[in-house]
């Protein structure tokens, strides 16, 4: 969790943009904070898995998953930070990759990726940031796509 794409690598590769209010951006640290740990604490104390869970299709298919999300999610931010020419404004309509298939391409990717966590782990604390993921980008990907 802390080397989450999104948390740490996106926020080296954005060009100069809006600011991020500051309200904003503790909520989000305060829930990655949260996530983060209730995360950790229940893969490493409470979560039991089998010796051959690496090999079991629960696991193939959430990490395969996970992976797929990902590739999504960076290839389509890569699109979106390339938009515009440095210094140009204006709202530009994203193209190519899954920007094809869906308007919020890289909110589907995270969707995606945080399913296949999920997937992986089997944990009720998986599934749950899961679904958060989904209701909070759902309705971001929503208002975008308006």
């Amino acid at each position: 969790f802390l080397a989450h794409y999104r948390a740490l690598i996106f926020p080296l590769l954005i060009r100069e943009g809006k600011p991020t209010p500051f309200f904003t951006f503790m909520l989000a640290l305060l829930f990655c904070v949260y996530n983060g740990y209730l995360q950790g604490r229940s893969l490493s104390n409470y979560a039991k898995y089998p010796s051959g869970w690496l090999k079991d299709p629960c696991f193939i298919a959430g990490f395969i998953e996970w992976l797929i999300g990902m590739a999504i999610n960076i290839h389509s931010d890569h699109i979106l930070r390339n938009l515009r020419k440095p210094g140009e404004a204006g709202y530009r309509i994203p193209r190519g990759g899954m920007f094809e298939y869906v308007s919020g391409a890289n909110f589907f990717g995270e969707i995606l990726e945080w399913f296949g966590f999920a997937l992986a782990c089997c944990t009720i604390e998986s599934l749950a940031f899961a679904l958060c993921t989904l209701f909070i980008l759902g309705s971001r990907a929503k208002q975008h796509h308006q």
